[in-house]
């Protein structure tokens, strides 16, 4: 079941909400955890006994830290014993299919045959679930939260059905205040219900008429400069649209009912460099990957070259995290040498002052993943003078959507062959000119979406200068008031029309 089908917004959503509402209080989570675990056993009951499994395992094996204490080398001995188990899961269900391809594909090499093998099916979920059993363990170990004693609030919390499936990553340390009691309000609910709508069209009008000339464009054999750059530019949207639309319809679910998801997304698409891009794209792994990667790592507490391997590292992992597969694990480690090649571009000629002042001072230097690089913080300080004059915005930003979109054709590719097929087009190997096996999906309708689309990217923009000049009304006007009020009722209602007249395309994260 997903979010944007009839059956979810008809059948199971309303009657959840009437349940929920009707209930009394202390009756609410075991309700979540009930109806959770029936969206989630709509897809395939038998994956939902590894849930239930890996939440029990987990819960228990937190208690067991805790009774050993936090930071105890008892405990961190049963911390590894539960990330280990809970990686394990991970690792035999989204990468024993890939391990046994390799090795096969190494067998015919030398010449010799293939292992059978029959394939693994990936549970949905899997890889958000399993990152968030891993950040409450180490969070039980390092003392930041106090494990619960409740197994039916912690299988509520990992079943909960608005962020299950591809988040945002939740830590049980951004809802155990929520768990143990929520405040119900009509304001609240209408907050959660504008957010559900925005990002409802986000992924059907937007994400979803996209689909069909993204899907096109990369099928293409040998793409011409046109299609490449358009398959690049299309896919690009797509994403944002479609994972940023699932993340504001989490959000909002959650928030209806009282909980609140952090944000994943803030306008990504406009940062001026590549950290500053990882900064607003899916926040929410960024920050896991900061907090339980790469400061564990070493962070940049352990000279240049270290720092630049632990972004290389945490990246590869972060890309390999998405999927079995090469183009994932390029695409995180393109994403780790762009960070590196940032990181050494601003703080060119810095690292000797801020070494010297460190061994000075006896100060350790600060982690900086993906957090202000030391030097752009000004409330740190620091020696600018020594410091690479700032790239101006507009180019920063045009060299970070390059990188950016250049990046995605290998996530978005099946295969490495077909993105180098992307690459070769997008270098005008194969000619210039739009191919007839693409030129027949743009449609009036596709081309305005596509359009509409990069209006939407830059609409912040337009409305903070608009604001600035005092053309637009600030918030709170009557004008500014019933726009806010009325485009995502009227957004919804279009995208509800479109989702009756096509099937519904699944949340490309889904496949994660």
């Amino acid at each position: 079941m997903i979010f944007a089908s009839f059956e979810f917004l008809f059948l199971f959503l309303p009657v959840f909400l009437a349940v929920y509402m009707a209930a009394p209080g202390s009756w609410r989570n075991p309700l979540i955890l009930v109806f959770s675990w029936a969206f989630y056993a709509w897809w395939r009951v038998d994956f939902l006994a590894l849930l239930v499994g890996v939440t029990v395992f987990t819960f228990y094996v937190a208690l067991a830290i805790e009774r050993a204490g936090p930071g105890s080398a008892r405990g961190r001995r049963l911390m590894a014993l539960g990330i280990a188990g809970d990686i394990g899961v991970l690792a035999y269900f989204k990468y024993a299919n890939f391990g046994v391809d390799t090795f096969n594909d190494l067998m015919r090499l030398i010449g010799h045959a293939p292992v059978g093998w029959a394939e693994i099916v990936l549970p949905v979920g899997l890889s958000f679930y399993v990152l968030q059993s891993v950040s409450y363990l180490v969070d039980v170990q390092r003392g930041t939260v106090r494990p619960t004693h409740s197994l039916l609030d912690y299988a509520a919390y990992k079943a909960l059905f608005s962020q299950l499936i591809a988040g945002p990553i939740v830590r049980y340390s951004d809802v155990s205040s929520d768990l143990r009691g929520r405040k119900h309000s009509l304001a609240q609910f209408g907050a959660g219900s504008r957010e559900f709508m925005v990002g409802f069209a986000m992924k059907v009008i937007l994400a979803d008429t996209l689909s069909p000339v993204v899907d096109a464009a990369f099928a293409l054999p040998a793409p011409s400069a046109a299609d490449a750059w358009l398959a690049a530019i299309t896919y690009t949207l797509q994403l944002f649209f479609d994972f940023a639309g699932y993340s504001l319809m989490a959000i909002g679910l959650g928030r209806m009912i009282g909980f609140h998801f952090p944000r994943n997304f803030d306008d990504p698409y406009l940062a001026g460099s590549i950290q500053a891009f990882w900064q607003r794209w899916h926040m929410t792994l960024s920050s896991f990957l900061r907090d339980y990667l790469y400061i564990p790592l070493g962070g940049n507490r352990l000279g240049v070259r270290r720092t630049y391997v632990n972004l290389l590292l945490t990246m590869a992992i972060g890309g390999f995290w998405h999927g079995a597969s090469w183009n994932f694990l390029l695409w995180g480690i393109w994403h780790g040498a762009l960070l590196a090649l940032h990181r050494a571009w601003s703080t060119r000629g810095q690292e000797a002052a801020r070494a010297e002042r460190s061994d000075r001072r006896g100060e350790d230097r600060r982690d900086a993943f993906p957090q202000p690089l030391p030097g752009q913080d000004q409330r740190r300080g620091g020696d600018r003078r020594a410091a690479r004059r700032p790239m101006p915005w507009l180019l920063g930003h045009l060299l970070t959507l390059l990188c950016v979109m250049i990046g995605w054709v290998i996530f978005r590719a099946t295969d490495l062959a077909g993105a180098f097929a992307i690459y070769a087009g997008m270098l005008g190997l194969n000619g210039g000119g739009l191919s007839d096996a693409l030129a027949w999906q743009l449609t009036p309708d596709r081309i305005g979406t596509l359009w509409l689309a990069i209006f939407f990217v830059y609409l912040p923009l337009l409305l903070a200068a608009l604001r600035r000049r005092g053309v637009w009304p600030q918030a709170g006007g009557a004008l500014a008031s019933f726009v806010w009020a009325a485009w995502p009722l009227a957004a919804f209602l279009l995208a509800m029309v479109l989702l009756y007249s096509r099937a519904a395309v699944p949340f490309l994260y889904f496949q994660f």
